[in-house]
């Protein structure tokens, strides 16, 4: 069993920035991968950054140039840097682990950005 839990959410102005953060209950480096993914209401939960197991990344190109996903491998924490943040980004934001064949998700964290 896996645990994630994530923090960093909060209220910020548009153009400004969050860190969220997630910890892992088991060695990150298990994982196929990790990453995080947003839900806004009314609206499907959609991925938003990976990191797998060999340090590649991925972004939806809603965020590419704007969020960076990285890892602390001693620290079981993924991370995600959001800069020049806009009110379309406003979600919770869910942190996820593949350790095949299961998914994890975190409890989520929310993210709410004003004009």
């Amino acid at each position: 069993q896996v645990q994630l839990v994530e923090s960093g959410g909060g209220l910020v102005q548009a153009g400004g920035s969050l860190c969220l953060s997630c910890v892992a209950s088991v060695n990150i480096l298990t994982m196929t991968s990790m990453g995080w993914y947003r839900q806004a209401p009314g609206k499907q939960r959609e991925r938003v950054a990976v990191i797998d197991s060999g340090g590649s990344t991925d972004y939806a190109d809603s965020v590419k140039g704007r969020f960076t996903i990285s890892r602390d491998n001693a620290k079981n924490t993924v991370y995600l840097q959001m800069n020049s943040l806009k009110p379309e980004d406003t979600a919770v934001y869910y942190c996820h682990a593949k350790w095949a064949p299961f998914d994890y998700w975190g409890q989520g964290t929310q993210v709410t950005v004003s004009s």
